[in-house]
């Protein structure tokens, strides 16, 4: 028996050395873009400025929509190891090395030890969750909290002790602070009782929403100025049905992916998704012993997304990185489904081959992928240190190059353009600016005033939108092309550097 214990504990330590060492890979070589800027620009400025530039009302909504627990867990870390790539993304390391843990402990605890590995490994090696376990983002931060909220709701209905029910309180409010679409993975656990008709497990469940929604009290009175923030200004459209097939491109491989990739991506996604829904139903028709735990797993799967999904209808806040927790709930119930049901050997390495080249697939592309909105942001910013001439001006296109150049060189003098007032596109208030130092110019004209030089910065992407709309160029373009001649051209990845000089 000891030694068994040994070996389930070298087991378990063993998959965690391999998670963090996977997730090692690229913290460094891969370049901070936008909105990992943003979360270290934001939160270095501290709790009071970081509240004024998301609270602050601006027209019908706040200045910004995420609550501030994942930036403020930021703030104190970067107090403590600095603010450089590798400082500032071992926090989600880490964070992502305790989901893998959770996933495990939680899949021990529904099912077999065998279980327990295989779902380890399998978020051990899923780009989607690799992905979210390095970048600066409170994503990992969200799942870990969801998990250990449905740690707990399993422990309390297993001991029916009240410590396990306000454990599932606090982690469900923690949650609720990192980010507001936590709701609806709650609601979904919550929902669950409801659909067993377990009145008992529904009571104490409510008592504990009753209490997380207490401690959640002080942010619950800010949402709706958030809310009315996506109404006035937010990027994201009505899903489409498509979105939920391309939900398991993520849960599997991760997006994006290569267009010559997608179509084998999606086949594995299918195929290995479709293996786990016909293995369950079988479970089920056989009453299985450990069907119910099973479908649980399922459900926490889908029931989120697909609440959200029609939420988003509505109201669009359709993200399927909001949605990383589900994704590590499918590695238990994928594990179970492939390894607990009978599932005929062949199949089950034929399956297993198949999500072996899906990951693979998301892991490369993850690593190798430099294109919009990434950008050797680093080496573009000294160069321009080096050339730059007194008088100059260096203009960005949009925000998205600006404060990625400005997190690798704070001391470079860079203005940019600020978005159209009312767009969806408009996500970055004045408040927010004020507090960030970085206020946009409110056009072109305004940020290359009377300089004699222009350094402007655009994303290809960028100028591709508008020549695909029927320009010529992009507007900006055009007016420093009418105003300026230009010098030089340079290409770094996807970005575009050009250099104006005022015509004679």
């Amino acid at each position: 028996m000891q030694k068994f214990v040994h070996n389930q504990k070298f087991a378990f330590f063993s998959i965690l050395l391999l998670a963090f060492i996977v997730r090692l890979f690229g913290i460094v070589s891969r370049p901070i873009w936008y909105d990992e800027a943003f979360s270290v620009l934001f939160s270095e400025k501290g709790f009071a400025a970081m509240l004024k530039g998301t609270l602050t009302q601006t027209g019908a909504g706040a200045a910004d929509i995420h609550p501030l627990g994942y930036y403020s867990v930021l703030w104190a870390w970067m107090r403590i190891f600095g603010e450089s790539p590798v400082a500032v993304r071992i926090l989600s390391v880490l964070t992502g090395l305790g989901v893998v843990a959770l996933i495990y402990l939680l899949a021990r605890e529904l099912f077999k030890e065998r279980t327990a590995l295989i779902s380890g490994i399998i978020a051990t090696l899923a780009p989607f969750q690799i992905f979210y376990g390095q970048e600066i983002r409170m994503y990992a931060l969200l799942a870990l909290f969801l998990l250990l909220a449905t740690y707990s709701y399993w422990r309390a209905t297993q001991s029916k002790h009240w410590l396990w029910w306000m454990g599932f309180a606090i982690f469900a409010a923690l949650a609720q602070y990192t980010h507001n679409l936590a709701a609806f993975y709650l609601i979904a656990l919550a929902l669950w009782p409801l659909i067993l008709r377990d009145w008992q497990t529904l009571k104490a469940v409510v008592m504990a929403g009753f209490l997380e929604t207490l401690l959640y009290l002080p942010w619950l009175i800010h949402l709706p100025a958030q809310f009315a923030k996506v109404d006035q200004a937010y990027w994201i459209d009505k899903p489409g049905l498509y979105r939920l097939f391309t939900l398991l491109l993520y849960f599997v491989t991760n997006l994006p992916l290569p267009n010559s990739w997608l179509i084998v991506g999606l086949f594995i996604a299918l195929f290995t998704v479709a293996t786990a829904l016909w293995q369950t139903v079988h479970a089920a028709r056989q009453k299985q012993a450990d069907i119910q735990p099973g479908l649980w797993m399922l459900y926490l799967t889908f029931a989120p997304p697909i609440l959200l999904f029609v939420f988003s209808r509505w109201k669009p806040v359709y993200l399927e990185r909001a949605l990383l927790p589900s994704g590590a709930i499918f590695c238990i119930w994928l594990a179970w489904a492939l390894t607990q049901t009978k599932l005929p050997r062949s199949i089950q390495l034929v399956t297993t081959m198949l999500l072996l080249a899906g990951f693979g697939m998301g892991i490369y592309e993850h690593l190798t992928y430099m294109g919009f909105p990434y950008g050797p942001y680093k080496a573009m910013t000294a160069d321009l240190q080096i050339r730059q001439q007194p008088g100059d001006v260096i203009i960005h296109s949009s925000k998205l190059s600006l404060l990625p150049s400005v997190y690798y060189d704070r001391s470079l003098v860079q203005t940019y353009v600020g978005d159209l007032p009312g767009s969806n596109i408009d996500t970055l208030a004045p408040a927010t600016q004020q507090v960030l130092g970085l206020e946009a110019k409110a056009d072109i004209e305004s940020a290359a005033g009377n300089a004699d030089r222009v350094w402007f910065i655009i994303f290809d992407e960028s100028n591709r939108e508008y020549v695909q709309a029927g320009y010529s160029m992009h507007p900006q373009l055009v007016w420093l092309m009418n105003h300026y001649s230009q010098v030089e051209v340079q290409n770094w990845d996807d970005l575009h550097v050009y250099l104006f000089s005022k015509k004679p």
